[in-house]
This record gives structure tokens, C-alpha cells and sequence, in this order.
């Protein structure tokens, strides 16, 4: 609770005025049957119009004040919740963003996402709650006891023993009930996990027509969390009757004895309708307050859920300045280089050596999972060598900080992402600040001209949320051209022009063959004839570098590169080396 408080500092006013305003106006409810008891023995009994009238207006007087207080008292609490939340998700999200590959695959995207969303809010209602009613609650029912002592000792010791046995009914379910809500809340993680997969992968399942295994799938985790959500409201919904029969009997106890009081004149009628309706007022602020501590108890689980996440320490960190460059001609350096992922039982590169000089094209082909894209994925740091060392033009890469390193390298993945927004807003991801001129000569190296020119408004054009209304070839073409926008010193195509076909693509290749900066370009891909006139190939086989050289050169001497040339030769229809 400690640290959300550091989230809450910043409303300290409103995290104060808003329990003050909430006290106030139980202050001012408390009156109300002392006021209903005055009318009733003053007023009714000696048939005083003008002082029922008077009791009237203080009444109406008391209600406006309480709506006044209740209102303003909201106003600040809300503020208060709002503004906390928006901090904690800002603080959340700007943390996610620090992350490293290694550990977003630990936590998964689900997660993540449920984090951001569902335990935030509960976050933010649990504050808000506890703002207005944690104090206010106990001091309406303390209050009432007073208050009822006030008006007759022997009638309020009713209250004195009435509220233990209510206080034990409504916290003895709600002890129950928490434990069950928690089990709630992770059918629900299970629930949000299967729609978000289910929803993402529609066309997949459609495809295998796995509509009605999905379905299933669903209905059980639904019917699963729907059947908790039952039991858990089964057991919460006891406390109303039951407390409300302890209070029923704690009433009949106190107008039997309100009336002996009265008929020997202790108390007045009006007195006793006042007991009563303290006995009311205590009833539904016990059940208010277990209703809160419930609220509180999910709040104060899905903040610790929250903050595990914030204090989860990034397994990648980077210097606050870069090295000073080395003058090295050699771009991308790897010096045996080993990677084991985290929890992953072998290695997924082993020994890795080679040497990129500045301008060379190295294309990188295996069979897969032979370790292609983890190899590239080194190079602007997504993931750390376990052994070995990475450079990149001389320095290496721990010694860069994370925008210098990554300023250097245009790195196109191997699934093509696209956001939704102008054409211009996705490829300005290469550079915030790039003018058309530059964003149409990388539309041009990439391949993409038609692609805007075919569109109504052009750059102006929107793209759909992961470029929907796109082809395959399209987003992988304009994702080309976002890396290109920045002039990146070394270019990586992790098997992003695998949707293109052979004259397009090659087209490609003689582009960024003839791009003025000369950048370093990494060529993944499943196609000899899309590597085939690199500077070097690297050959990769289950992790390990089994040859590499020109495609001459591979093909006399490395068997995997033969094969695997020799099982598209028919296929792509070369008729020669």
C-alpha cells in the first residue's frame, strides 16, 4: 500500500478533502432522526403546524447540505482515483517499454494487456471507494451507537450487542468471499487469454475450420468462470438476509423495549422511531463497509499485480552514453557468439563468427528453426549474447545506448506490422522528421510507388490497424520503405519479401544495391535466388554456421546449401548455377 501511495501524493488535497466532505455530511445525516423525533413529539403531538413546517425546511435544509458535501466529495475522490490510475498505467506502460524481448515473452502479451486494462481499474475504484466511504462508514455506525446512548443508555445497549453479531455475519462473509473473488479474477485472465488469441487468429481457425472446437473452448472457460461467479455471488448474497434479520429482531427487540420505556414514560414516541432509524442507518453502512473492504482487498491484489510488473527489473540495461566510434570498416562483427533463450532447454546459436564490412550484402539462408532470426536479432540488441560478443562498426553492443545502437539499423521483421494511420505516420517510424522528397525515394528503392500512387489520397491514405485493408505484398513493401526512411547504416530484411514475387524482388535487390549511402544489408530468406548474389552467405544449420561464402563457392563446398538450392532448382525453374 506504501507505493501506491507515492501514486496518490500527488492528490493529497483531493485524497483529504474528499473524506472531509464524506464525513460531513454523515455529520449532518446523524441529525436527521433527532430532527424526525423532534417533529414527531413537538410537532405531530401537540399539532404544531408552524414547527412541523420549521422541522421541515431543517430537514430539507439538512438533505441539500448532505447532497452539497456528498457531491463535492465525489467530485475529489474521482479526482483523486482518475488521476491516480492514469499515473500508475502511464508508469506501467513507459516500464513495458523498457523491457526486453526476453522478458515480454516471460510475461506474454495477455498478460500484459490485462495488467494495462482490468487491474488498473479495479485500482481506480478501489481508490475511489475508499476515499468516501473508508472513514465514513465507521463513523455512521459509531456514531449511531453514540447517538442512540445519547437518547437512552438501557435502549442502546440493543446497539451495543447488535453490532458484533453483525459486525461477525458481514466480515465473516466477506473473509469467505475474497479468497473466491481471486479465483474469479484468474478464470477471467483465462477468459480475456482465450477471446484475445481466438479474435487475433480468426482466419486461422476459420481456415481449419476450427469454428466449433473454439467454441467449445470458450463456452467451458465461460461456463467455468460463470459457474464461480455463481457460487462466490451465492455466498455474498447471504449477508443481506441475514443481516437483515438480525436487525429485524434487533427492531422488534427495541420497539418492545422502546415501548415499556414509553408507556412508563422514559422515552417518547419520537425517541423510540430515532433508535429505529439509527438501527437502520448502522445496517447499511456495516454492509457498505464489507462491500469496500472487498473492493479494497481487489484493489490492493490487482496493484500487487500491477507492481510486479513495474518492479520486474529489465534483464537488459544499456549505458547513459554511447562509445566513442572506432573507425572500424568492418560494420557487424559476432565473436562466438552462443544464445540460449530464457527457460529454453538448448542452445539456439552456437560458435556464431563471421565478419560484415560496411556496404556488403550478406545473405543468410537454413532450414528452419536453424537459428536465422535469432542470429539478426542480436545485432540491434532484442536479445543479449549468453556468450560471446556482438559488435557493431567496432564498438560493441552493450557499450551503445539504445537509440544511438538502434539509429544505426533498419530492421524489417519477418511479420509485417503495420499501424493504423497515414501511410505517412507508419513510415516517419523510420525518421519523426522526414519530408515527402524523403519518403517517396524510399518508397521507390522499396518497391512501393504503386502502392501510394494507387491510393486517392496518397500519403494521406489511412492504414487500417495492422494494415487490414493491405496485401501481403503491400505491408511488406511499405515496412521496407519505413526502415529505408531513416538511412540506416546497416539494413536487415528478416524474410520480409518472401509475399513478393521473383521480378519484384529482384527489383528490390538491385535498389538497394544502387542506394547512394551503400548501407550494410542482412538478407534472411527461405529463396537461393534472393541471396544468391550476396557478398557472403552464411549457411545455418540447427544453430551452428555450417558454411559460409558466395554461392559459388557453397555450392561446391557445403552440403545443406546444395540441398537446399538443389530442392528449389525445379521449383524456380533456374536453369543454371
Amino acid at each position: 500500500m506504501k507505493k501506491l501511495f507515492q501514486y496518490m501524493k500527488y492528490y493529497k488535497k483531493e485524497s483529504i478533502l474528499g473524506p472531509l466532505f464524506k464525513l460531513l455530511e454523515a455529520l449532518f445525516e446523524l441529525f436527521v432522526p433527532l430532527v424526525v423525533a423532534a417533529i414527531i413529539d413537538r410537532g405531530i403531538a401537540a399539532r404544531d403546524t408552524g414547527y412541523i413546517v420549521r422541522m421541515a425546511l431543517v430537514l430539507l435544509a439538512l438533505g441539500i447540505i448532505g447532497l452539497v458535501c456528498s457531491i463535492t466529495a465525489q467530485f475529489f475522490a474521482a479526482k483523486a482515483a482518475v488521476g491516480t490510475s492514469c499515473r500508475l498505467r502511464r508508469s506501467l506502460f513507459a516500464h513495458i517499454q523498457t523491457l526486453s524481448f526476453s522478458d515480454l515473452d516471460a510475461e506474454g502479451t495477455s498478460t500484459l494487456i490485462t495488467r494495462l486494462t482490468n487491474d488498473v481499474n479495479q485500482v481506480q475504484t478501489g481508490i475511489n471507494l475508499a476515499l468516501r466511504l473508508l472513514l465514513r462508514s465507521p463513523f455512521v455506525v459509531f456514531g449511531a451507537m453514540v447517538m442512540a446512548f445519547t437518547i437512552d443508555a438501557e435502549s442502546a445497549l440493543v446497539f451495543a450487542a447488535v453490532i458484533p453479531v453483525l459486525s461477525v455475519v458481514v466480515f465473516g462473509i466477506m473473509l469467505i468471499s475474497i479468497p473466491l473473488y481471486k479465483k474469479v479474477q484468474r478464470n477471467l485472465d483465462g477468459v480475456t487469454e482465450t477471446t484475445r488469441e481466438t479474435l487475433a487468429g480468426v482466419r486461422v481457425l476459420r481456415a481449419f475450420r476450427m469454428e466449433g472446437l473454439i467454441r467449445r473452448e470458450f463456452s467451458e472457460r465461460n461456463e467455468a468462470l460463470t459457474a464461480h461467479q455463481k457460487f462466490v455471488g451465492r455466498i455474498s448474497a447471504l449477508m443481506n438476509p441475514v443481516t437483515y434479520v438480525i436487525v429485524n429482531l434487533a427492531v422488534i427487540l427495541l420497539i418492545q423495549k422502546g415501548a415499556v420505556q414509553v408507556d412508563r414514560g422514559v422515552l417518547t414516541q419520537g425517541e423510540v422511531v430515532a433508535l429505529y432509524n439509527y438501527m437502520s442507518q448502522i445496517l447499511v453502512e456495516l454492509v457498505k463497509l464489507a462491500s469496500l473492504i472487498i473492493s479494497i482487498t481487489k484493489c490492493i491484489a490487482s496493484f500487487n499485480r500491477v507492481e510486479a510488473i513495474i518492479e520486474r527489473r529489465p534483464d537488459m540495461t544499456f549505458p547513459e552514453t554511447s562509445a566513442s566510434p572506432s573507425g572500424s570498416d568492418i560494420a557487424v562483427e559476432f565473436r562466438n557468439v552462443h544464445l540460449t533463450y530464457r527457460n529454453a532447454g538448448d542452445e539456439s546459436l552456437t560458435d556464431i563468427s563471421f565478419t560484415a564490412k560496411k556496404g556488403e550484402t550478406v545473405g543468410i539462408i537454413g532450414g528452419t528453426g536453424s537459428g536465422k532470426t535469432s542470429l539478426v536479432s542480436l545485432i540491434p540488441r532484442f536479445y543479449d549474447a549468453t556468450r560471446g560478443e556482438v559488435l557493431v562498426c567496432g564498438i560493441p553492443v552493450t557499450d551503445y545506448t539504445a537509440e544511438d545502437l538502434r539509429k544505426k539499423i533498419g530492421y524489417v521483421l519477418q511479420k509485417a506490422v503495420l499501424f493504423k494511420g497515414t501511410i505517412r505516420d507508419n513510415l516517419r517510424f523510420g525518421k519523426n522528421d522526414a519530408t515527402d522528397e524523403e519518403i517517396f525515394a524510399a518508397l521507390e528503392t522499396a518497391q512501393a510507388m504503386d502502392v501510394v500512387r494507387a491510393k486517392e489520397r496518397g500519403l494521406d491514405s489511412m492504414v487500417e490497424q495492422g494494415g487490414r485493408n493491405l496485401s501481403g505484398g503491400q505491408r511488406q513493401r511499405l515496412t521496407i520503405a519505413r526502415a529505408l526512411v531513416g538511412k540506416p547504416e546497416i539494413l536487415i530484411l528478416d524474410d520480409s519479401a518472401s509475399a513478393l514475387d521473383f521480378a519484384t524482388d529482384a527489383a528490390l535487390r538491385k535498389a538497394l544495391g544502387s542506394l547512394d549511402y551503400s548501407p550494410t544489408v542482412f538478407i534472411i530468406s527461405q529463396r537461393t535466388s534472393s541471396i544468391r548474389h550476396a557478398d557472403k552467405i552464411i549457411v545455418l544449420d540447427d544453430g551452428a554456421i555450417c558454411g559460409t561464402g558466395t554461392h559459388d563457392e557453397l555450392l561446391d563446398s557445403c552440403e545443406v546449401y546444395r540441398e537446399i538450392y538443389n530442392s528449389q532448382y525445379k521449383k524456380e525453374g533456374e536453369g543454371s548455377r
